[in-house]
């Protein structure tokens, strides 16, 4: 694919599958870090399973805050590139990475100190307590170049240049499986770290792919350049990312935090349940990045069409990635739902009741999936418009509003104990879909761009 595509004509259907593709690709390699560090912590048992666990959605959290400025990089450098204004893509672009410099330098010291009474807001059982710790402290000294590698895939996702990030993810992919072994288990002259080794292993990976992403756009060659002299803080600039981000990064900080408090109900039944949720929660994950895929596509050409006014064909996007995302999700649905168990054995194969606990939350929330997948395309197509408050609200209603209280109640309130936690999962992303696109059929959208185009 040419390395800075337009797609603001053409076969919609190309446009999307060229665009959707890569990314989800980049997005199941980068799942399999976790995956990976799964399965070999696995081995340890089901406590050190249950020590990541439950520092995921922490991690996820902070990693949020910032990461959600990297989309409002994804949309400005896309309506910029779709409006044919090169100068606005590379200033917008170095902007961009000086400010999620600075803010994931921050993130990363506070998290650090903050990872003791983080773990014990959340729960953590003294069985879990250290291996957590020491593992959120080792993974938060590489926020830095996590979110320098984030940046750098927003940013080319903007112009349509997306297999450079897959293979530079591919190839960290690859070292990984090598490393965690090494740094988990140990071998010759290098200890090893348990739990916390598979944090180093992924620190090792991350640093180098954010050094090759900031290299290749320092060097200009692949549709964008960034310069050092357009990193000082520009107003105007810095406040469209921040007011673009805020809301973005709010979203995904409302679902991290609400995968929080669900391990927090979690923890109350006993270290195989919060095992049980790990395990699906992961695989959950790792399913819905097709959906996450077409979102990110979505978001890309929404805001190149928008760029070009093209607001029809905007919609078009919209309406046929709407569709891939329900009946393709649909269909995963229903194979996850038949494969539950063996896929469930194959990281905890020795702990029996672990592996039926994460195979009946699987299969509960299976069916859902292709309504998860249309809120998730439709907040790609109002954050293509810029619209990103409205992918918050529908996150807020989505996790707090409907699936926090439905998960407390229906397992505190009812004979279905903790399984009460499973049900709230496509309870919620029935009624957040519904939402979604009743609110994108008002067309609210569309309007505030007429407005701002007259």
């Amino acid at each position: 694919m040419k390395p800075n595509r337009k797609f603001t004509e053409g076969r919609i259907f190309n446009s999307l599958f060229s665009l959707a593709f890569p990314i989800i690709l980049a997005n199941i390699l980068q799942s399999a870090y976790q995956l990976v560090d799964t399965f070999w912590l696995g081995r340890l048992g089901a406590n050190a399973v249950a020590a990541v666990s439950i520092s995921f959605p922490l991690l996820f959290l902070v990693l949020s805050l910032g990461s959600g400025l990297t989309l409002a990089g994804t949309v400005l450098v896309s309506q910029a590139y779709g409006a044919e204004e090169h100068k606005r893509v590379d200033f917008n672009s170095s902007q961009t990475i000086s400010l999620i410099f600075f803010i994931s330098l921050m993130l990363s010291v506070l998290s650090y100190f903050a990872a003791g009474p983080l773990m014990r807001l959340i729960g953590a059982g003294p069985e879990i307590y250290n291996d957590s710790v020491s593992y959120f402290q080792v993974s938060s000294l590489g926020f830095v170049f996590l979110f320098m590698f984030f940046a750098f895939q927003s940013l080319m996702r903007g112009i349509g240049n997306v297999m450079l990030p897959v293979y530079i993810v591919l190839g960290t992919v690859f070292l990984n499986l090598i490393l965690d072994p090494l740094f988990i288990y140990g071998y010759g002259p290098v200890p090893g770290f348990g739990v916390a080794g598979a944090a180093v292993a992924s620190i090792i990976t991350q640093a180098i792919s954010a050094a090759i992403g900031l290299w290749i756009l320092f060097r200009g060659k692949s549709g964008i350049k960034i310069y050092f002299s357009q990193m000082k803080p520009h107003y105007s600039t810095l406040k469209k990312i921040v007011n673009l981000g805020i809301p973005a990064s709010i979203e995904q900080s409302t679902r991290a935090l609400g995968m929080a408090f669900m391990v927090l109900l979690v923890t109350g039944f006993g270290s195989e349940v919060v095992a049980a949720y790990g395990i699906g929660a992961r695989i959950l994950s790792f399913i819905i990045i097709p959906a996450l895929g077409l979102a990110i596509a979505t978001t890309s050409l929404v805001g190149q069409n928008i760029g070009a006014i093209k607001i029809k064909r905007a919609e078009q996007v919209a309406n046929l990635s709407s569709r891939i995302a329900f009946f393709g999700l649909t269909g995963i649905g229903i194979l996850m739902y038949f494969f539950a168990v063996p896929i469930t054995a194959f990281f905890i194969p020795n702990d029996p009741d672990v592996i039926q606990d994460a195979a009946y939350f699987i299969k509960i929330m299976a069916p859902s999936f292709g309504l998860l997948g249309v809120q998730q395309v439709l907040n790609g197509v109002f954050n293509g418009a810029g619209f990103t408050k409205a992918s918050m609200l529908i996150s807020i209603l989505n996790l707090w509003i409907i699936r926090f209280p439905v998960a407390f109640m229906l397992s505190h309130k009812t004979d279905l104990s903790y399984e009460g936690i499973w049900w709230a999962f496509p309870i919620s992303n029935a009624i957040a879909a519904l939402a979604a696109f009743i609110y994108f059929k008002q067309g609210y959208w569309k309007l505030r761009l007429f407005r701002r185009r007259r």
